[in-house]
């Protein structure tokens, strides 16, 4: 019994825990369904988005179906009779698709300071004052409405609806930037173009025959009488063809008769010299972007085929330099990505190549758990390189310059004679990364220690030592982590000389001791600097100290004759107060004394001037 409760009190809780899942999943949709429904008058267009792209692409058909229908059903009356529900249908299809565009615009942001403007407010003014609303307000003007005067069988009333081509216009231009083949693009543009100009003039030439007469003459439209040319199709077609051939100057066309045929003539010859330098000049710039595109692409062979003859440099060599340019043609093989993404800032120039390189920089041991921005730099300094069959990458002994990581194709561990192989490196191998690090106590120094040739044609990527010592002085700590693997590895290769610790702590002392040395030479030649500066400034104080003194020299004497006359001054004065007689007799002999003082002043100064 315990165990049919145990399994009942089981199922139980199994249904319940699937309850609450499903409720927990609706929960969740629920809230998702929540977060995608957009308030219609807060929702604003990126002009930039993928939507506004294929809304653009969406507003090429009724602008191109209004410049083709209103002129053939305008000159072609059985077209417009047989059909005129379904085109009645169409156009009134196409005027909902403008007012939509509208809304659109209205909608629409715009970059301020380099944000998207959101504020509804400030997109329905920018919008309802520029020149692009009046222009799409008369594309939309109830024109049918002359159908009630003119009868319905007038389309070309609705020859305001052409007034939305710059919409047209923007969207094969949003087109041409997107597209992964823009001289296609061009090239399939411009034919559209031309053939709706042979529409346009096809239809004016059948509406020109009728206006003239049906069968009149030989430049005419035959007489519709005749079986044969009476046919809707045949009606079109023919006057399609007689059109190609005006506007090609291929000739062979009937000799006009009537002024009216003669003026059409002169406007489509006319028309045919532009068309034909339109394709002239976008056929030449679509071949010369082709060669541009080749050589940004590729090396110029031309250059160097023209070297080796100039040079006379054997056949031998020739035919390998020509299989190595075949090579790269064929396969597409690209050896100067670096100068392509240089037109590109440097965060996407980053992006690609860590897109691209990343995953091949990652598989170099020493490189295995490095910092995410030491690999980024060093990605943007890995360069291509291709090498052909029984070419060598590095010979025994050669001083290392770079290191090398495979990408594509095989390459063989050879002995001096070339033939032996000791071992075979395949796709994701790499080689050299020893020698572009300075290790101490490495025996082979920075010398190559293996010959390596190439088996096929091999695709590889080289890292410079310059590349690798700039990157690294800007991350010391990457720099003694691959340094210390690099210990590591040459210790398992039996390369790396070991060293006791007295010997080491010894060549730290010594570079305590050297440092040591170069500060104290620092600070002795900025003590002698100072003393100078002191010894200096002391004689100028010197030579200041002795002017000063001849200047004051005679100012000794003059100094005392002022202090003895005015001790007399007040030896009168206490006279004339002790004897308190006579006030009247008194005044002249007070009057003469100071007579006398005003005289022995002046002569003080008149000598004080002399003396200066």
């Amino acid at each position: 019994m315990n165990r049919w409760t145990k399994l009942l009190n089981w199922q139980r809780m199994h249904k319940n825990g699937e309850a609450q899942e499903e409720k927990a999943d609706q929960a969740a949709e629920k809230k998702k369904d929540e977060k995608e429904k957009v308030n219609f008058r807060e929702w604003v267009i990126d002009p930039s988005g993928d939507f506004y792209y294929n809304w653009l692409q969406v507003m090429i058909f009724p602008v191109i179906y209004n410049w083709v229908t209103i002129i053939l059903r305008a000159c072609f009356y059985e077209v417009e009779n047989t059909y005129l529900a379904i085109w009645l249908t169409l156009d009134y299809v196409s005027d909902l698709v403008y007012v939509a565009d509208i809304v659109m615009k209205v909608h629409t942001g715009f970059l301020e300071q380099g944000s998207l403007v959101r504020d509804q407010s400030r997109l329905k003014k920018r919008y309802l004052h520029s020149s692009r609303f009046l222009w799409d307000m008369a594309s939309l003007l109830p024109t049918d409405l002359l159908y009630l005067h003119l009868g319905i069988h007038t389309p070309l009333v609705r020859i305001n609806r052409f007034f939305r081509t710059s919409r047209l216009n923007e969207a094969l231009d949003r087109m041409e930037t997107r597209t992964a083949y823009p001289n296609v693009f061009r090239i399939s543009k411009l034919m559209i173009l031309i053939f709706i100009l042979i529409h346009w003039n096809a239809c004016i030439y059948f509406s020109l025959s009728n206006y003239i007469g049906f069968g009149v003459d030989e430049w005419v439209y035959p007489n519709l009488s005749n079986p044969e040319f009476a046919s809707m199709r045949r009606q079109y077609f023919y006057s399609y063809w007689f059109s190609t051939l005006i506007l090609t100057t291929v000739g062979d066309t009937p000799q006009p008769q009537r002024e009216e045929e003669y003026l059409f003539m002169i406007a489509d010859l006319l028309i045919a010299v532009l068309v034909f330098a339109s394709v002239v000049g976008s056929v030449s710039n679509v071949i010369m972007n082709l060669q541009n595109q080749d050589n940004v692409f590729f090396p110029n062979h031309e250059l160097v085929k023209g070297y080796l003859r100039n040079r006379r440099i054997s056949k031998e060599l020739q035919s390998r330099v020509n299989s190595w340019y075949q090579h790269l043609h064929i396969n597409k093989k690209i050896t100067r990505e670096n100068e392509i993404l240089q037109q590109l800032p440097v965060t996407l120039q980053t992006a690609i190549a860590v897109s691209v390189h990343l995953p091949t920089l990652s598989k170099v041991t020493i490189f295995q758990n490095c910092e995410s921005s030491l690999l980024e730099e060093l990605v943007l300094k890995l360069t291509p390189q291709v090498y052909s069959p029984g070419e060598y990458v590095c010979r025994k002994g050669d001083v290392g310059h770079e290191m090398y990581i495979i990408k594509e194709g095989k390459l063989a561990v050879v002995a001096d004679d070339g033939v032996t192989q000791y071992a075979v490196l395949g796709d994701g191998n790499f080689f050299g990364e020893i020698s572009i690090l300075n290790i101490k106590g490495n025996k082979s120094g920075n010398r190559r220690t293996a010959n390596i040739r190439s088996i096929g044609h091999s695709d590889l990527f080289s890292l410079s030592k310059e590349d690798l010592t700039d990157t690294l002085s800007e991350f010391p700590a990457a720099k003694r982590l691959l340094e210390e693997k690099g210990r590591q590895i040459l210790t398992k290769m039996g390369m790396l000389e070991k060293t006791e610790e007295g010997e080491e702590e010894k060549e730290k002392t010594e570079d305590k001791v050297e440092r040591l040395e170069t500060s104290l030479e620092t600070l002795q030649t900025k003590l002698a600097r100072l003393m100078a500066e002191l010894e200096s400034s002391a004689r100028k104080m010197k030579r200041r100290v002795e002017q000063l003194e001849l200047q004051t020299e005679g100012w000794e004497g003059i100094v005392a004759e002022g202090a003895w006359s005015e001790t007399e001054e007040d030896g009168g004065r206490e006279r004339e107060v002790g004897d308190g007689e006579g006030e009247k007799e008194e005044e002249p002999e007070g009057e003469r004394g100071e007579g006398d003082g005003g005289e022995e002043e002046e002569e003080v100064r008149k000598d004080i001037k002399e003396k200066e």
